[in-house]
């Protein structure tokens, strides 16, 4: 592994302003040669927050797996800087449900573990890792196991572990729905926080209507080909604002189509 390349990478994706550019152009998604998504056209721009909301089975995890450069395209094109998607990069991060923490590492050693992967002296993973969990409130629990937090605390793991690479697009697939609704709240502000500054794009996709609107600057309705702006500023109830109101009806409708 060339390791002066690797480091040098990692610090000019650190150093990085601005968010990726995500695209689909006619995009056929699915797996097993089985489409899911047909012909999606989505535009994504640097530094925005798309929440993706769509019935079960509309395809939202397949979006972010294609995204991720896990899945291929069965047709179409899915690009990022518009440059096609052959696979996972450092560039792009996935955030699951299941925090999916390695058991036998600490909290520190699990976000490290993307930056030891590409080759980042073990004092600057450190150093990154400690950060990281200093800004998602975790500082004290760096040499703890997994088992020994909550599982707020391990989706802030993963939050930094994903973000500790400096990735300029983090794709999000319902982190938060395990989680109870306080700890939900929390979580969506904690998002915002460390989001802010960081310049990532990021795809949220959930089934929570408030969340997507609370988190977006766009909602997508997976199935429609609707892509839909968020009012500002934002209101986390939206109770008496006519257009969050209007916006919340169009998210319910397209969950019942």
């Amino acid at each position: 592994m060339d390791t002066d390349t690797d480091t040098d990478t990692a610090t000019a994706t650190a150093s990085s302003p601005h968010g990726a550019r995500l695209a689909l152009r006619g995009a056929v998604l699915g797996h097993a040669g089985t489409a899911v998504v047909d012909g999606i056209d989505l535009d994504v721009e640097p530094g925005e927050v798309l929440t993706v909301v769509g019935p079960s089975g509309c395809g939202k995890s397949t979006l972010l797996r294609t995204l991720a450069g896990l899945l291929p395209a069965l047709g179409g094109s899915v690009t990022v800087d518009e440059r096609p998607v052959t696979g996972p990069g450092a560039d792009r991060a996935l955030v699951f449900q299941e925090d999916a923490l390695l058991p036998w590492r600490t909290v520190r050693g699990n976000v490290e573990l993307p930056l030891a992967i590409r080759g980042v002296p073990r004092a600057g993973r450190r150093a990154a890792a400690e950060d990281w969990l200093e800004r998602v409130g975790l500082s004290a629990h760096t040499g703890a196991y997994p088992h020994r937090i909550s599982g707020g605390q391990r989706q802030r793991v993963q939050l930094a572990r994903a973000l500790a690479g400096r990735p300029r697009a983090v794709l999000m697939d319902e982190p938060f729905g395990a989680l109870d609704a306080q700890t939900r709240a929390g979580m969506q502000r904690l998002l915002t926080d460390v989001l802010r500054g960081t310049g990532a794009t990021v795809v949220f996709v959930t089934h929570d209507v408030e969340e997507a609107i609370h988190l977006g600057d766009r909602v997508a309705l997976l199935g429609t080909g609707r892509v839909l702006p968020v009012p500002r500023p934002r209101d986390r109830d939206g109770g008496s604002d006519p257009a969050t109101g209007a916006l919340r009806r169009a998210v319910l409708e397209s969950l019942r189509t």
